[in-house]
């Protein structure tokens, strides 16, 4: 095989590896899928790094105008946290599945075994406060986050999130995407019982 043969030769298995590799990261990502799709895990219930840690200190001002029983929402502080349950539910008036759990919220907002507040993600205030005009606010305090500075120390993924949050400050629970009513049901109420079981949860 002369010179020019060996560097065509070369160029051709160049060629051809440059034509399998994508196709061996395309079915490597088809197995990955497959697996966690055939797994039978819950996708709405992601790990998160900060399961079991103290929720990130990060206060947020309030959304100006908004009221609730005749008196202003306050922002979101960290220190309200601590002694008892607090249900953190991220959203965005941009967001349309927020729009679908709004009203699961609001009876969720009944239960008197926690505390939901709000944290309004890469939003207008003006927005965020038609929004809660219109759909109705389930929240005791919301906190606004225009930027998403904070949504990044908190591992937001998108909205709706909602993160639990034990009586000692800790997160011990995290859901992606919006509440139904089988997802409170299998998922969100089991937490908060078994938080409530274990006084020392959260530590």
């Amino acid at each position: 095989m002369d010179e020019a043969e060996e560097t065509d030769t070369r160029r051709g298995g160049r060629g051809r590896l440059l034509v399998v590799l994508p196709l061996i990261f395309v079915v490597g990502l088809f197995a990955i899928f497959a697996v966690e799709l055939f797994s039978g895990k819950d996708a709405s219930v992601l790990p998160s790094a900060l399961i079991g840690k103290p929720a990130p200190a990060t206060a947020l001002q309030p959304i100006p105008g908004l009221m609730k029983d005749g008196q202003p929402v306050p922002g979101l502080d960290p220190l309200d946290f601590t002694g008892r349950l607090t249900l953190v539910n991220v959203f965005a008036s941009w967001c349309a599945p927020c729009r679908e759990e709004q009203p699961i919220l609001m009876r969720l907002s009944a239960d008197k075994r926690f505390r939901m507040v709000g944290f309004n993600y890469k939003d207008r205030p003006a927005d965020a406060l038609s929004f809660l005009d219109e759909m109705g606010n389930p929240f005791a305090a919301v906190g606004s986050d225009p930027k998403g500075s904070a949504g990044i120390e908190w591992g937001v993924y998108g909205v709706p999130e909602t993160y639990l949050i034990g009586p000692k400050g800790t997160i011990l629970y995290k859901h992606v995407g919006p509440f139904d009513e089988a997802s409170v049901q299998n998922d969100l109420m089991p937490a908060v019982e078994k938080a409530l079981k274990e006084p020392t949860a959260g530590s």
